[in-house]
């Protein structure tokens, strides 16, 4: 079976996950978009969305204090693996139906957030390295338009920062990235 989540999410893991397979390991210490992120940590953090993302595709509760480091042997071909188990879990008509019990959300707005993870943290990461990034142009209008629905309250939680002002012409990826409170133009260089 197949759902929309799982639909858009395999259409853009595969391009996070070739993000994730080319960083080095040289480049982990490096800074990204996300403020308090280096490479590692962003990579840590996105693992943990993956994984817990599946146990809530199954309508039950995670734990986000665990913070383990995801980031040995063999990692970025686990990566991999786990995306692959994540797009499973949301093929199941079922993840996307009520109210999450651990979150208190529409389950398919839960489906979004994990979409939204994937792609944002997936132009981070590139941007970070110095990679290339195109994001499935399917997926970026739904991607609108939960950061709109979501963004006031993101934003009050501290997860998505002030929106940056840019050229409404602007194609849609940047336009997603400054509703999350990130510069577009963005670089590691001072």
């Amino acid at each position: 079976m197949a759902t929309q989540t799982s639909d858009f999410l395999a259409a853009a893991a595969p391009r996070t996950v070739a993000v994730v397979q080319a960083i080095t390991d040289d480049q982990l210490d490096l800074p990204t978009p996300c403020r308090e992120y280096a490479v590692r940590d962003l990579l840590n953090h996105l693992y943990e969305v993956v994984v817990n993302f599946q146990t809530l595709a199954a309508r039950k509760p995670v734990s986000w204090a665990d913070k383990p480091d995801h980031l040995t042997e063999g990692w970025r071909d686990r990566f991999a693996v786990e995306i692959r188990r994540l797009i499973e879990a949301w093929s199941d008509p079922a993840s996307e139906q009520g109210v999450s019990t651990g979150m208190g959300m529409p389950q398919s707005t839960l489906g979004g957030m994990v979409l939204l993870d994937l792609t944002v943290h997936g132009w981070d990461l590139a941007v970070a390295t110095g990679q290339e990034y195109e994001p499935s142009s399917e997926v970026l209008p739904a991607l609108h338009e939960l950061t709109g629905q979501l963004g006031p309250q993101a934003r009050q939680a501290g997860v998505f920062a002030e929106p940056v002002a840019v050229d409404a012409a602007l194609p849609d990826l940047p336009r997603l990235l400054a509703l999350t409170g990130r510069d577009p133009a963005w670089s590691p260089m001072p």
